[in-house]
């Protein structure tokens, strides 16, 4: 797969559990923080894909490969694979020295905070999202 969205992220003390590694809670912050990051890129946040929304997270899958420690300088990858009525599918893949340690995906829902209702996915997110990653 495929990756236009990049971002560097060094592995934190608190990223750190009992065993010595990376927590594996800590890899759902970390996919956070690169869509984020991806999203900040295309011009939206968490908060604001347009039209008065934002979104929720429903869903998320992380497949682990390898583990990661303290202080180790990793890539974390980004894609928006596919974008339905009033949701959207975020894939991720966290490598070091370009060996994935670990993949998954999250199931992401278009929500106005307001009215507190899913909505659908505002055009003007959909366009942006086909623009960067074509």
């Amino acid at each position: 797969m495929e990756f236009k969205f990049k971002t560097e992220y060094t592995i934190s003390i608190k990223d750190i559990n009992y065993g010595g590694h990376v927590g594996n809670d800590v890899y759902l912050a970390l996919f956070q923080e690169a869509r984020i990051r991806y999203l900040n890129n295309i011009g939206f946040s968490e908060l604001n894909i347009g039209d008065n929304c934002g979104i929720i997270l429903v869903k998320a899958e992380i497949d682990f490969k390898k583990e990661l420690f303290y202080g180790e300088k990793i890539e974390i990858k980004a894609k928006i694979s596919q974008i339905k009525n009033s949701s959207f599918i975020m894939d991720y893949s966290i490598e070091k020295d370009n060996n994935v340690c670990a993949t998954g995906k999250t199931v992401l829902v278009s929500f106005n905070y307001t009215e507190r209702k899913i909505k659908p996915v505002p055009d003007v997110f959909r366009r942006k999202v086909e623009e960067f990653e074509k």
